[in-house]
């Protein structure tokens, strides 16, 4: 007779479950800022920069919210603090329909990070890093893919909604899908730990009783024995961390890597138009989120199979050689590598970040220490956009300069990842 099969792991169903749900908070923020800036552009009220600075207000609000939520998901259910990041979100969204004062704009805006920092990245990779040991990198991979999903299925919707309906009716219906598509998700499928169901991570067996009783005797004659795995996923503290050289050298790389990131994604609409037709530039700009997805998943099954940290450096100097390749501007086929290869590196940039962190570290203060490592990229995060678009103003409006300054700013992010030293692994 066949062996039976051992049932599904429930980790895997936790990892799809944050794929929809950042499928949803992704596309319906990140992605979206465009055809917010856009709509609220029209506003007699509003002008592009004033919008654009309120992008920036939703960028930091929510990395300094992160500090809060690093603790609530630590100490608590993490369902909860997803669940009322998306009621947060719904109100803000829906209520850009109706500012009319650039103060109502702003404070939307910060409502807005803050909701969507309860009900994204920390709480899912907390999630991740706690139901997966081994396999992390891979389960990681596929939540992850979420991010890059949202811009390619809900964007695409949203433009319509707005385009069909107006914006004032737009907003409060997006608003409704942020909730509808992460609460109902967050209560089926997402559990806090893996010790809740009576489960161990990447679903390993417990030690046998006898096996047990041998490591008991040898740790009261032996010190030297030491459950390495156990020690792994324990980790060590915040305050620790900070002591150590890598943290502040993956912390402060990555303010320059996601300016590059994030300003580039900002204007690779309008680097596009410089050589393409509008309907062109259409098509052209999907090619980098699903370059971010291939990429990603890519990603997840080589950093199973080599040092993280060498694929780090890789990707973050592709970073810098295809933002140079779309600042030099030659032709279309350039244009179409350079976001290829650039899609690439965002999707496993962003999905290094927590990866390193928690095989640095461990899992016992993960949610902390990646949300202060994650305020300080909000920094970068909130700029990047800003900086390419005063260097286009002082280009001729021309985007060659605003992309070389992005390639500089991947370039100066791996010189101070690599400044930060090996990983230590715990």
């Amino acid at each position: 007779m066949a062996a039976d099969k051992k049932p599904l792991f429930y980790g895997w169903k936790i990892v799809f479950a944050i794929l929809a749900q950042l499928t949803f908070t992704s596309g319906l923020s990140f992605y979206n800022h465009a055809i917010y800036l856009n709509a609220l552009a029209a506003n007699p009220s509003f002008d592009v920069q004033t919008a654009s600075f309120a992008v920036s207000l939703f960028f930091l609000s929510g990395g300094v919210t992160g500090l809060w939520v690093a603790k609530w998901v630590q100490d608590y259910d993490p369902r909860i603090c997803i669940s009322v990041g998306a009621v947060i979100s719904c109100f803000a969204l829906s209520s850009l329909a109706f500012v009319q004062e650039i103060w109502q704009l702003y404070l939307a805006f910060m409502i807005f990070g803050v909701g969507f920092s309860a009900s994204s990245l920390i709480p899912a990779t907390t999630l991740v890093t706690r139901w997966f040991h081994r396999k992390r990198a891979m389960a990681l991979s596929i939540a992850s893919t979420g991010l890059s999903l949202g811009g390619v299925v809900l964007t695409p919707l949203c433009v319509l909604l707005v385009e069909s309906l107006g914006f004032e009716l737009a907003a409060p219906l997006m608003g409704l899908l942020y909730i509808v598509g992460v609460i109902p998700v967050t209560w089926i499928w997402l559990r806090a730990s893996p010790e809740s169901m009576g489960l161990l991570p990447d679903n390993a067996e417990p030690p046998a009783k006898s096996e047990s009783a041998s490591a008991e005797q040898d740790g009261q004659g032996n010190e030297g024995v030491v459950d390495s795995v156990a020690l792994a996923s324990e980790g060590i503290t915040f305050k620790q961390a900070r002591r150590t050289r890598f943290f502040w050298g993956i912390s402060i790389a990555y303010i320059f890597l996601m300016m590059a990131q994030v300003g580039g994604i900002a204007h690779q609409y309008g680097l596009a138009r410089e050589l393409l037709s509008e309907a062109q530039t259409a098509m052209a700009v999907a090619i980098l989120p699903i370059a971010s997805i291939v990429g990603r998943l890519i990603g997840g099954w080589l950093v199973d199979r080599m040092s993280i940290r060498l694929f780090a450096i890789g990707m973050m100097f592709l970073q810098a050689v295809s933002l140079s390749v779309l600042a030099l501007g030659v032709n279309v086929v350039s244009l179409c590598l350079g976001l290829a290869l650039f899609g690439a590196t965002v999707g496993n940039l962003l999905m290094l970040q927590p990866l390193l962190i928690a095989e640095a570290f461990g899992i016992r203060e993960y949610a902390r220490i990646f949300a202060v490592a994650n305020l300080m990229s909000s920094w970068g995060t909130a700029a990047g956009p800003a900086v390419l678009g005063l260097a286009f103003a002082a280009n001729a409006n021309l985007y060659s300069l605003s992309y070389w300054i992005a390639a500089s700013a991947g370039a100066l992010g791996l010189i101070l990842f690599l400044g930060g030293g090996r990983l230590r692994a715990l």
